[in-house]
């Protein structure tokens, strides 16, 4: 069974740790960015740099890990499926520390040799757990859930570092998959804000996003 959810002085501490991340890496930029399924945002959040940076990245991997423990309970899944690109690192690392097999889902089908949209080894009613960086619609996640369904695979939970709270929780729990996320990017927001790390009107603009959600 998983243990109990973090406390409030675990929860702060864990947000303080990863938004001075965030602000160590450059992470967050506020402009006009277009997202991989098309749609213009006025930030970008980009934690492919973090792993550039070994000290920050054993912190955001220690604290994903523990999370995956508390929050779900290793018992209570069999393999963790990547989600290429940005989620490989993170969900790598966390398969190696948890003793569990890996496996990742191509966002487009291999047109050569087995021709699979999964890389590597899974077996009819494994239980696979998701694990993304960061979550916008939900999109990719969704795709990658019925990729592995497809080879067999049950899924029922991802896990992601950071929700961008724009419709992927929904869009997930129609095909019966809960989404887990370290942190949301309204307290990340809040917090930056808090650390100076933002100005009111660039946390305004985070936020803004965060009530226009869609699926």
């Amino acid at each position: 069974m998983p243990t109990s959810e973090f406390t409030f002085s675990e929860k702060e501490s864990i947000l303080m740790e990863i938004c001075r991340v965030l602000k160590k890496t450059n992470a967050i930029e506020l402009g006009t960015f277009k997202l991989s399924n098309g749609r213009i945002t006025p930030y970008y959040i980009d934690l492919r740099a973090i792993p550039s940076f070994p000290d920050a990245f054993v912190k955001v991997t220690e604290i994903f890990v523990n999370a995956v423990k508390s929050e779900i309970g290793i018992e209570n899944f069999d393999r963790i499926a990547g989600i290429p690109t940005a989620g490989l690192p993170l969900s790598a690392i966390v398969a190696y520390s948890l003793k569990k097999p890996f496996i990742y889902v191509r966002q487009k089908q291999k047109l050569k040799g087995r021709e699979r949209r999964v890389e590597g080894v899974i077996m009819p009613g494994d239980r696979v757990l998701l694990i993304d960086d960061l979550v916008t619609t939900g999109l990719s996640l969704k795709k990658s859930a019925l990729a592995v369904r497809a080879e067999g695979g049950l899924v029922s939970e991802a896990f992601v570092l950071l929700d961008r709270e724009e419709g992927g929780e929904e869009r997930l729990k129609k095909i019966g998959v809960k989404l887990h996320s370290v942190l949301k990017i309204r307290e990340v927001a809040e917090k930056l804000y808090e650390m100076n790390a933002i100005g009111e009107d660039e946390m305004k603009v985070i936020l803004s996003q965060v009530r226009a959600k869609k699926v």
